[in-house]
C-alpha cells in the first residue's frame, strides 16, 4: 500500500516499442499524465485506451518494468491507400481507419481512393464504410506485395472492385468474393497479355478475360 502511495516506483521512463520515432512520440505524450504516479498505481485499462484511440495505433501492450518505467508495446495501423476528398487527403489504413491527415501529392506509392463529398466529412481515428471500406478491403491485400505495375487508384460500388495501375490497364475483380485470389490471378496473367490490352477482367478467376476496350 506504501509503494502505491510513495514516489519509491514513481514512473520516470515511458518506454514505446514496436513503433516508429514520431509515433512513438505521440504515445509518450498520451500517457505522460503518468509520470510521477507509482508504477503500482497507473490504471492499466484507462492508459490503454487513450493509447488505442490514437489513429496511429491498432493494438497495445502494458507492462510496469520495476522501479521507474512503464513499458508499451504497440502495434501500428498499417497504411495502405490515400484517400481523396474535393482538396483534402488522408491516409488510411488496411483496418479501413483514418490515420492521419496528408499534403496533396505526398506518398505517391499508395493507390488513391477518390471519394464525393455527399459520403460526409472524414474525421481522423473513424473507420471508413460502405464503398470506401470496399475500396480498401480490395487494395489492402496489395501493401508491401510486389505487383506488375503500381495501383494508382481505386474505384468501388457495392458490384464491382476496378484497379486502375499505372500502366493504364484496368483491373476489374467484380465483388469482394476472394479477392486475393483474383489479385492473384491478375498479377500471373498481366505480362501474358497482348500489347495494347486496356482491361483484365478477373471477376471469374479461372476464366480470366483480357481486352483493348
Amino acid at each position: 500500500m506504501g509503494a502505491r502511495e510513495t514516489s519509491v516506483f514513481a514512473v520516470e521512463e515511458i518506454r514505446v516499442e514496436g513503433a516508429s520515432p514520431a509515433i512513438a512520440s505521440e504515445v509518450g505524450r498520451a500517457l505522460s499524465a503518468s509520470r510521477g504516479t507509482s508504477l503500482l498505481a497507473v490504471d492499466l485499462a484507462e492508459s490503454h485506451a487513450a493509447v488505442v484511440a490514437l489513429p496511429t495505433i491498432a493494438a497495445a501492450r502494458f507492462d510496469r518494468a520495476f522501479p521507474h518505467t512503464l513499458a508499451v508495446t504497440v502495434v501500428a495501423e498499417r497504411p495502405v491507400a490515400v484517400i481523396r476528398q474535393g482538396a483534402d487527403a488522408f491516409v488510411v489504413s488496411a483496418r479501413g481507419r483514418i490515420i492521419r491527415s496528408a499534403k496533396r501529392g505526398a506518398l505517391p506509392s499508395l493507390p488513391r481512393i477518390w471519394v464525393p463529398r455527399s459520403v460526409g466529412a472524414l474525421a481522423l481515428g473513424t473507420t471508413v464504410t460502405d464503398d470506401v471500406r470496399t475500396a480498401v478491403t480490395a487494395i489492402s491485400p496489395l501493401a508491401g506485395r510486389r505487383f506488375p505495375s503500381r495501383v494508382v487508384s481505386v474505384a468501388a460500388t457495392p458490384d464491382e472492385l476496378t484497379l486502375r495501375l499505372r500502366s493504364g490497364l484496368e483491373i476489374r475483380l467484380g465483388d469482394t468474393a476472394n479477392v486475393e485470389l483474383k489479385l492473384l490471378v491478375a498479377r500471373r496473367v498481366i505480362p501474358r497479355l497482348q500489347p495494347g490490352s486496356r482491361y483484365l477482367d478477373v471477376s471469374v478467376p479461372d476464366r480470366p478475360v483480357g481486352g483493348a476496350q
